[in-house]
């Protein structure tokens, strides 16, 4: 793509977020998107190189190098060394940075190098606590991948440690930044679909997860997300997306989970679940229904946001009215006999309807290839640059991280688990 081409797709993509956050009520319930947009708009021009912010990519697997890509493509950062301990995954990376750039094995080589402003955490969900701490220590900023740790402890201590540092610490939520979803909300806060009373998410996949083991490593190496050790699995990979939704729109945190959780179809040694199903309890009797399974890939990724005049589907990016129920012929003529009019019955009328899903187009709320997780590295950039973080965005970040691994727990246990009431507050 020319640049040319490449500046009008940007300036579309600003200007979709920008006009989804426009009012008061979605303003307010999106901060972080309205800031790091406005921003990124008032800028579009890219910096001199020697702005730019300087990032240093440790953890350079599939998500780490998916991340350079779309650290290339923002116009006030850069990424300006890498590093993994893994040998095939830094060579990668390497093809997409260039030689030019400093690769690490040891990522405290790295912030000894002291070449970086900032540091981008994409590794095992277990280093995350360990490497912001480092970060910080070195005087760094932090954006790191979600979830945010391992345990909900370790969670509130980065962010602990990130205002004993004084240094921004984001978390990579992308569906906070998407046009789509900003332009749901939008609907949401103008009562589009009435009351909110439940959210339907699923994540349904059908592969195993598990990755071949190249010679020279080990299986708990490249398989990390199938060990208790290193990952909650489904929860803190998939559902914790998806938790962030829910909170967001229900403008509230959980007051308890109940779940199940098993090892149902790959019995191949894994630690973590490949089946959960969960009930997510909110205030005034609200629900978060989530299902996730590695064996059936019918129904995909998707949310269903329902209220009672309508539901939004922020995956297809649809927006479906209530349907008004149908009226049986037996009751229209009661009706039609209180009111002392007359029409023709027929005799075929339908006594009784199946209540099958409803099955029309709805509207469109608007679709594309984004690149929110562009927007999210502008939005950093931007908030190294001043020193203040993109307002709102850790709070749901947390929030979702611990709704994942309390829902973790709920299962291991086979009791309802309430909110935390020691958490840090953000």
């Amino acid at each position: 793509m020319s640049d040319q081409a490449f500046d009008l797709t940007r300036r579309s993509f600003l200007d979709r977020v920008l006009m989804a956050t426009a009012g008061a009520g979605v303003a307010a319930a999106a901060p972080w998107a309205v800031s790091a947009a406005s921003a990124a708009s008032a800028a579009p021009m890219a910096p001199a190189t020697g702005d730019r912010v300087r990032l240093g990519v440790i953890g350079t697997g599939d998500r780490g190098r998916a991340l350079i890509r779309n650290i290339a493509k923002s116009r006030n950062c850069t990424v300006a060394a890498i590093c993994d301990k893994f040998a095939p995954h830094l060579t990668k990376a390497r093809e997409i940075v260039g030689a030019n750039v400093p690769a690490f094995a040891d990522h405290r080589a790295m912030l000894d190098a002291r070449g970086i402003d900032a540091l981008v955490i994409a590794t095992p969900l277990n280093q995350h606590a360990r490497h912001a701490a480092n970060g910080f220590d070195a005087g760094l900023h932090v954006w790191c991948e979600k979830a945010m740790a391992r345990t909900i402890a370790d969670c509130g201590a980065i962010i602990t440690r990130s205002r004993a540092a004084n240094k921004v610490l984001q978390i990579g939520h992308q569906r906070m930044f998407h046009p789509t979803y900003l332009n749901a909300l939008k609907r949401v806060k103008a009562g589009d679909i009435g009351e909110i009373t439940q959210v339907r998410a699923s994540w349904h996949r059908n592969n195993s997860w598990r990755r071949p083991v190249p010679a020279g490593t080990d299986d708990r190496h490249i398989n990390w997300r199938l060990y208790r050790e290193s990952s909650a699995g489904l929860m803190t990979e998939l559902a914790t997306h998806q938790l962030q939704v829910g909170n967001w729109f229900l403008d509230a945190v959980p007051t308890r989970v109940i779940g199940s959780g098993s090892i149902c179809f790959w019995k191949d040694g894994r630690e973590v679940y490949d089946h959960v199903a969960l009930i997510y309890e909110y205030s005034g009797g609200r629900k978060f229904i989530y299902t996730s399974l590695l064996n059936n890939a019918r129904y995909g990724c998707e949310e269903q946001i329902q209220g009672s005049k309508g539901t939004i589907e922020p995956e297809l990016g649809r927006i479906y009215a209530e349907v008004p129920p149908k009226v049986l012929a037996l009751q229209r003529m009661h009706q039609d006999v209180a009111r002392g009019s007359k029409r023709t019955v027929p005799i075929g009328g339908a006594t009784w309807f199946p209540e099958l899903p409803v099955t029309t187009p709805g509207d469109s709320l608007g679709w594309g290839e984004y690149d929110e997780t562009m927007l999210q590295f502008e939005g950093f950039g931007e908030a190294v640059r001043s020193g203040k973080p993109l307002p709102g965005l850790l709070a749901q970040a947390y929030r979702a991280s611990v709704a994942s691994l309390l829902g973790e727990q709920a299962m291991d246990r086979g009791e309802a688990m309430t909110w935390p009431t020691s958490l840090v507050e953000v």
